[in-house]
């Protein structure tokens, strides 16, 4: 599949000006500003730089124009994080994408290495970088459940979201095709999507730390919701019922599926959120049988 510490000739079309650089934001003005500082840092520059203001109150959006008159800020009402982001990539312009949460900075080379890496794969629609930590202002040790890989990973992103927004650099046409951010879901929205790319494609993986990744502050969506696996296995059953899915694939999901039901359910009943768990408990149920068999043929091969 290529080596993107060795790329190749470049593939035409692969260029750090044919990128649509996709900010979107709410009520962050001050960390907009750093996130929109490292894009125009970049050592290759992306051929336009797209924010979506959702609906801030806070005068993101005028802050932004003021120091920043290059990019061109999307002003919609309060919609969410999916809807801002679709709303930024039907308005792009480029062939590909890159995202930018607007709590994170990049590297100054970050682009530039992601266009290298692309140029020596043709195979790839898709392109995502490993990370540097930080969380309440000091650096942090990712987990072993977090390693990237590139590739075939759909196994990989089936625990927890293996792939994340701010490192992507991904063609429009594969977001199109897939259809974008999920607006039905609050959260895990980048999960889903995940999920449905690496059903269907591999994925390039720079082995690079090539942006920073701010965490452990109020407004982050893993701290306004409770019990984020209920969002999982929403886009885990949607998955099921997809029929995109190969039989190894499959199999998989059902015992993802499986075992994030158990857990959440068994929470929600300690907190005495009932019909929670029971919801959770039917979309499970719904598999059940399918899982019981796959799992006698899997003995039987034994």
């Amino acid at each position: 599949m290529g080596d993107p510490l060795h790329p190749g000739p470049r593939r035409p079309g692969v260029a750090a000006s044919a990128i649509s650089v996709v900010v979107p934001t709410y009520q962050r003005a001050e960390l907009t500003c750093r996130a929109l500082r490292s894009v125009v840092a970049q050592t290759e520059a992306p051929g336009e730089i797209i924010l979506v203001d959702d609906g801030s109150s806070d005068g993101t959006a005028e802050r932004v124009h003021e120091q920043f008159p290059q990019v061109r800020v999307i002003v919609q009402s309060n919609r969410g994080v999916s809807a801002a982001r679709n709303r930024g990539i039907r308005d792009a312009r480029g062939e590909l994408v890159a995202l930018l949460d607007s709590d994170d900075e990049w590297h100054p080379d970050k682009l530039a290495r992601q266009v290298h890496a692309l140029s020596a794969a043709p195979w790839a629609r898709l392109c995502h970088t490993d990370e540097v930590w930080v969380r309440r202002g000091r650096r942090v040790n990712p987990m072993r459940k977090h390693q990237k890989f590139g590739g075939w990973i759909y196994d990989k992103c089936l625990p927890l979201c293996a792939i994340s927004p701010s490192s992507v650099l991904v063609f429009r046409s594969l977001l199109e095709e897939v259809g974008g951010f999920d607006e039905d879901l609050p959260a895990c929205e980048d999960y889903d999507l995940w999920l449905r790319i690496c059903a269907r494609h591999p994925v390039l993986f720079v082995p690079e730390a090539l942006l920073t990744k701010y965490g452990g502050h109020d407004d982050q969506l893993s701290r306004r919701y409770v019990g984020m696996d209920r969002f999982r296995i929403v886009a885990l059953e949607r998955m099921l019922d997809s029929g995109c899915l190969d039989d190894g694939q499959r199999r998989a999901t059902l015992d993802t599926l499986r075992r994030k039901a158990a857990v959440f359910a068994n929470g929600a009943r300690k907190r005495g959120r009932i019909d929670a768990a029971e919801v959770v408990e039917g979309k499970w149920a719904r598999f059940a049988s399918e899982w019981a068999q796959a799992t006698v043929e899997a003995d039987d091969r034994r």
